[in-house]
């Protein structure tokens, strides 16, 4: 049943993303977005009202700071690099991928306020699934 609900919503967000990308109305915004997905997961972990409004306002704060680093860093697949190059695109993905954990920790702490260890593993879990599939949308479902 869980299951058929997570394929119900995510159509319905799919569906959604589909007619504004194919409307004149402008697509949802990087928070609307956020803002749906926290409050996907806190009805997905059973949250209460008053923890359901404190995931949403921590888990938009988090994205926004996540958001703050700026897109990932890429390879230019059509020129060779340099040993040099290399070294530096792999310095920078660290130095990203440690921004990355240092927001992660800072917010398991926020989390763990009014979450319970298991709704947190919960909360990533349902995030990698939800990324997951975005980006499988975005690559056209490859």
């Amino acid at each position: 049943m869980k299951r058929n609900a997570l394929i119900l919503i995510m159509l319905t967000i799919f569906s959604i993303m589909a007619v504004a990308q194919n409307s004149e109305k402008p697509r949802m915004s990087r928070e609307e977005l956020a803002e749906k997905q926290a409050l996907y997961i806190a009805h997905e972990i059973a949250l209460d009202d008053a923890s359901t409004t404190k995931f949403v306002a921590a888990y938009c704060a988090y994205q926004k700071e996540v958001w703050a680093l700026g897109p990932r860093v890429k390879e230019n697949k059509d020129t060779e690099m340099t040993e040099a190059e290399a070294e530096q695109l792999i310095q920078a993905r660290f130095e990203r991928s440690q921004k990355i954990l240092t927001i992660r920790e800072k917010y398991y702490k926020e989390y763990s306020k009014f979450l319970t260890a298991k709704q947190i593993e919960r909360v990533y879990e349902i995030e990698r699934q939800l990324m997951h599939r975005l980006s499988k949308s975005k690559k056209g479902g490859k």
